[in-house]
């Protein structure tokens, strides 16, 4: 029989929001097959390694481009390029680092992903790249080919090839939060990134470090197009 108490108690239990499941080793992530201390110290590090010929990271791009905006502070994003077949992958490597490098990565990756993934242009062939980069107009790409061209350019995709070694990195994309907890996309990328959420939680927590402040809101800008140009390339 119901009475006042029950009554209460069910119109409690239909209104208490119930919080969300915590990610699931073995389900949403796995320990990394190497545990890796981070280049920043003091951050949390999301660190994607990704392929420009993988169809997969194409799938991927956009959505972890949109989900690395919303993170705090104390976090910060790197994506690598892989480097197994050093003959096919190094020159794909020295095109991640150059777009890094000229601050174009935001507005040059999907058209790089574009190219080769549907395509089947050859970006990692460097003759390929230049007259490539040469008819691009919806990014600059003169910064590219200057980044690329640069003496710390084939340094920098060397150490993406050290990289791929050191986190024992085995298939694309595999993204690591903390250098220790790696994603596991089985419930579609979207759902992947619930989890990045919840493994940064978890490792700021490990580390007992204070929650940061809440991100200040942005003025919007006038056009969608200057929104790109005003994010920050990672």
């Amino acid at each position: 029989m119901l009475n006042k108490k029950s009554i209460a108690a069910a119109l409690m239990a239909l209104f208490v929001s119930v919080p969300a499941l915590a990610a699931t080793e073995g389900v949403d992530y796995k320990l990394a097959e190497v545990e890796v201390a981070p280049l920043q110290k003091d951050k949390i590090e999301v660190t994607e390694f990704f392929a420009y010929w993988c169809p997969h990271c194409y799938d991927l791009e956009p959505v972890i481009a949109r989900h690395i905006k919303t993170f705090a502070s104390d976090t910060v994003f790197r994506a690598e390029h892989i480097v197994w077949d050093k003959q096919r992958d190094f020159g794909f490597a020295r095109l991640a680092a150059a777009v890094k490098q000229s601050g174009t990565k935001i507005q040059a990756n999907p058209f790089i992903f574009e190219a080769v993934i549907k395509q089947k242009v050859n970006l990692g062939n460097s003759a390929v790249l230049s007259q490539w980069l040469k008819a691009q107009t919806a990014f600059d790409g003169s910064k590219v080919q200057a980044a690329f061209d640069s003496f710390s350019n084939a340094t920098q995709a060397t150490q993406m090839e050290s990289w791929t070694d050191q986190y024992a990195i085995s298939g694309t994309p595999t993204v690591i939060v903390g250098g220790k907890y790696q994603v596991i996309f089985n419930n579609g990328y979207e759902t992947g990134m619930t989890t990045i959420d919840e493994l940064i939680k978890k490792v700021r927590e490990e580390r007992g470090m204070k929650a940061p402040a809440p991100k200040a809101a942005t003025t919007p800008t006038h056009s969608f197009g200057a929104s790109l140009v005003n994010s920050v390339n990672r």
